[in-house]
Order: C-alpha cells, then sequence, then structure tokens
C-alpha cells in the first residue's frame, strides 16, 4: 500500500479517483510516497527522504520551494483549471464592486438601523454610492489561462468589449475563446483603453509590481484594476496613490494588507477565489488523479518543476531517472544500462528549464548496483524503479 500524507485537510472526494485497497492517506506518516498540500509552507518542512511527489491542491506554489524539490527529485504538480470557476464567479462579483460603491452602501444603510425613517434616508442616501453600468464598457484581460478564458468569455456574454491579451495561449483556450474576444496586440492597447482591467498572469521577477505609477499614470481617468492572481503583482503604495487621486477609481483584489485595508476604493476581499466546496473538491480530484498516474506509471501531467512527460501503461521494469538538463546525461545513463547487457524496449526525455527526466522502458529489472552506478553519476538527482 502506497502512503500519501495530508499537510491541510482536504475534500473525502478523493475516494472517487483512487483506490483505498492501495492508498493510505493520513496527516500522520513517517515515510510518506507523496504529499498532498493546499497552503501549509513547505519551505520550512522536513521533507521525508521517502517522498516522490508533492502535489499542490490548488495553482499557487508559493507555499513550496520547487527548484530544491527538483534537485531531490522529487515532482511537484499542482491543479490548474480545477478552481477556474470558481475565481471566475468572483471577478464577476469584483467587476459589480468596481462600477457602484455596493460595499460602501452596505455598511451605510447597516448604519441607519434605529434611525427613524429609514426609507426617506436612504433615497436621500442613496446617490453617494451610485456607479456605472459595466454593459457597453471595455474590459481588458491580460492573461488567457483557465481563468482568464473564462472572465473573457463572461465578459463578453455580459455585453462588454472585450479585450485579451496573453503571448502564451494554449491553442486549446484560443479555440474556446469568444468569437466577440478582440486580440489585444499589447498589454499597453489594454491598459490604455480599457474602463476595467483584470489581470491573470502568475507572480514572476517580471510580473512582481507590473501595476506601478507608470501603468496608473496610462490607464483612462477613472479606470478600475481587477487583481485575483497574487497581491504582489501590484505596488500598494502607487494603487493607493492612484485611488486617492481618481486616476483609479477602484482596485478590487483577493489579498488584504495592512496597507489596503481601509483605503477609500480599494475593496479587499478575504482571499475567497478558490473558496467553493466545488472548487476544493475538483483541486482534491485533479491532485489524487495526478498522483495515482505518477506513482503507478510515472506518467508527469501538470508538474511546475519538471516536464509533462507520459511514458504509456507500464508493460516492463521502468527506470525514472531525475537529472540536470546538460549534455552527455542521457548517454551516460544508457551507456550504463546497455554495460549490464539490458536491452531498451523504449526511451523518452524531456526537459524544462534546467531540469530533465529520462524515463528507459527495459527488457530486464535493473539490479541495485546499477541503479546505485546511476544514481551517484553528478548530474543525477535521483532514480525511481517500477515494476
Amino acid at each position: 500500500m502506497k502512503h500519501i500524507k495530508l499537510l491541510n485537510p482536504v475534500s473525502g472526494v478523493w475516494r472517487e479517483v483512487i483506490d483505498e485497497n492501495e492508498y493510505a492517506l493520513t496527516d500522520a506518516c513517517d515515510s510518506p510516497d507523496a504529499i498532498i498540500v493546499r497552503s501549509a509552507d513547505m519551505h520550512s518542512y522536513a521533507l521525508e527522504d521517502s517522498v516522490w511527489a508533492v502535489a499542490r491542491a490548488g495553482v499557487g506554489v508559493n507555499n513550496i520551494p520547487l527548484d530544491d524539490y527538483a534537485k531531490r527529485g522529487v515532482v511537484v504538480f499542482n491543479t490548474p483549471g480545477a478552481n477556474a470557476n470558481a475565481v471566475k464567479e468572483l471577478v464577476l462579483a469584483g467587476l459589480l464592486l468596481a462600477s457602484r460603491d455596493i460595499v460602501g452602501g452596505i455598511e451605510w444603510a447597516a448604519s441607519l438601523k434605529g434611525q427613524a425613517g429609514v426609507e426617506a434616508l436612504v433615497e436621500k442616501g442613496k446617490k453617494a454610492f451610485v456607479g456605472p453600468e459595466i454593459q457597453g464598457k471595455t474590459l481588458g484581460v491580460i492573461g488567457l489561462g483557465a481563468v482568464g478564458l473564462l472572465v473573457a468569455n463572461a465578459g463578453a456574454a455580459l455585453g462588454m468589449t472585450v479585450l485579451g491579451y496573453d503571448p502564451y495561449i494554449s491553442v486549446d483556450n484560443a479555440w474556446k475563446l469568444s468569437r466577440s474576444v478582440k486580440h489585444a496586440k499589447s498589454e499597453d492597447e489594454i491598459i490604455e483603453n480599457a474602463d476595467y482591467i483584470t489581470v491573470h498572469v502568475p507572480l514572476t521577477d517580471e510580473t512582481r509590481g507590473k501595476f506601478n505609477a507608470a501603468t496608473f499614470a496610462r490607464m483612462k481617468k477613472g479606470a478600475a484594476l481587477l487583481n485575483f492572481s497574487r497581491g504582489e503583482l501590484a505596488v500598494y503604495d502607487d494603487v493607493i496613490a492612484a485611488l486617492e487621486s481618481g486616476q483609479l477609481r477602484r482596485y478590487v483584489c483577493d489579498f488584504p494588507t495592512e496597507k489596503l485595508l481601509g483605503v477609500k476604493n480599494a475593496v479587499c476581499i478575504p482571499h475567497l477565489g478558490a473558496s467553493t466546496p466545488e472548487s476544493e473538491d475538483n483541486c482534491v480530484r485533479m491532485a489524487a488523479t495526478e498522483l495515482d498516474d505518477y506513482l503507478k506509471t510515472g506518467a508527469i501531467s501538470h508538474s511546475v518543476n519538471f516536464p509533462d512527460a507520459d511514458p504509456g501503461p507500464l508493460a516492463s521494469p521502468r527506470l525514472v531517472v531525475f537529472h540536470a538538463n546538460v549534455p552527455n546525461v542521457v548517454s551516460s545513463v544508457t551507456s550504463r544500462v546497455s554495460a549490464r547487457n539490458i536491452n531498451i524496449s523504449n526511451m523518452l526525455n524531456r526537459s524544462r528549464g534546467v531540469h530533465a527526466v529520462t524515463i528507459l522502458d527495459l527488457d530486464d529489472a535493473p539490479t541495485p548496483a546499477l541503479i546505485n552506478e546511476i544514481s551517484a553519476l553528478e548530474t543525477v538527482y535521483k532514480v525511481r524503479t517500477l515494476a
């Protein structure tokens, strides 16, 4: 039986995709084969040597040391698209919150409790919270991945003029994009023309602080920015300055910070993007499926630190070698296999950045001595055998 350790409580829907007779899922295990994690910080976690894979039941992986795990031969998966609809729905709510001051109006109405003539006070004071309709306005979507695609299509269905920009859009997503969504040739085209901008890109060194004073200065005066990706995509001080000057009408985000809380026209939602039971179930199903496929066959899908690699069903002894993506590694491995007079019936080599994986199907089982010899190679991280 294989053991999967849970660093956070997860839905029991994993039983729908993997067999309880083959796997034990528990929050207490000394030598797990794999780990499922949601928000737990793994940067300070003492990773067990027995672990072959970590599945993040969600998209963001900032809580996992990806490169360190790659060099230990640990594949890290995430679950892109599993929570996309949940986030999309909250972004649509964000569009409405960015238009009329709904939050301010609700808080003001609550403050009227106990006063005489509430109905008259409401009619007299409601004008302070009015705002424009979103129909007919221009929505700019930066990033057309799983969430951005859905947001763009929904915006078009709501009667908005939608501009979409993503130089890395997948072929599948391009096919799924509504014909009503217009292709922006650059981010600048969106920044300069959109009434509402929603950003759906990962946090990297290149995207950190993407929305700053210079960006806001190029936006239409009174435009709104929606950030349901990562808080650090925006420079908080610049957001506040743009709100105070009126250059930015509203900033709606899913990432409250001390600086933004209480700032007029900053709407801080308490990280509810993926917080639906449906989303949590979808993430767990997908994470369990990824681990099941990988632990049984070595197949890698939706990894964030190694390339996708599908060697097919396991029909003979299989050697999975994780290594640096440098010259001569594959030949160093195959030559040692051949020296043992073992035939390689099938081979798959894939790379992603500085890391790579080579999967060999063999006619005969590799000996412990062969595995130790390959493991000792300077450019090899870890060797796994399947039979």
